[in-house]
């Protein structure tokens, strides 16, 4: 279970984003804090493993806080902004922070489903790492920290990911895959694999090229890029 600590001085928006992440199987909220302070206590208290900071606190801003969690490594969380913060000085804050992702208020459930979808997807990477890391290891895990593979309406951010993981993996052996190949991989129908690895091709982080057999239609093989 991933355990979540909300920052945001605003009671209301704060439980807002507690009922967000509880929505979510594999993620809990731990705590809640209001101010800069009651944060960096709740963290060392609580140790959570994920952190939504607001910016705008009372006391002291999220920078501050985040650079004090960083102060301490015996606990030392991921850490996504959740701000209505536009300033390019805070954005450049937040990433040399350490930031795993900044997410600008307003905003839907389903643009922070899809980033704690993410993180999910990278804290399960980590857990499965062996002690010594090779470099396709280390390539995956900050692909999966990095990677947007946001899919249209209609198709899930985290089978997307689940695509976009089987797809890099093939391709970094040197091959390629088929939509029948991928949907047996991911217990997929043939259809719904097809559609993400066309979405896939469409936004550039794959491409498709036709296999042609003895008879019939020629095969679609997908390699990401």
């Amino acid at each position: 279970m991933i355990r979540v600590l909300v920052v945001d001085d605003d009671f209301m928006v704060a439980k807002v984003h507690g009922g967000y992440v509880a929505r979510l199987e594999g993620f809990e909220v731990v705590g809640v804090a209001h101010t800069g302070a009651d944060a960096v206590v709740a963290v060392d208290e609580l140790r959570p493993d994920l952190v939504l900071l607001d910016i705008y606190l009372p006391d002291m801003d999220g920078l501050a806080v985040l650079r004090q969690l960083r102060a301490h490594p015996s606990a030392d969380p991921d850490v996504l902004v959740i701000t209505a913060a536009r300033d390019v000085e805070t954005v450049r804050g937040a990433i040399h922070g350490g930031a795993l992702h900044y997410l600008i208020k307003p905003f839907s459930y389903e643009a922070l489903r899809e980033r704690l979808e993410s993180f999910r997807s990278m804290h399960r990477a980590l857990g499965e790492l062996p002690g010594d890391a090779a470099q396709h290891d280390v390539d995956r895990l900050f692909g999966t920290r990095t990677r947007d593979v946001t899919p249209p309406k209609g198709l899930s951010g985290e089978t997307a990911g689940i695509v976009a993981d089987i797809l890099r993996e093939r391709s970094e052996a040197g091959g390629d895959i088929s939509a029948a190949e991928c949907a047996e991989a991911t217990e997929l129908s043939r259809v719904s694999a097809r559609k993400y690895l066309e979405h896939f091709v469409e936004s550039g982080r794959a491409e498709v090229r036709l296999r042609y057999g003895g008879t019939g239609r020629p095969e679609r093989r997908y390699r990401w890029t």
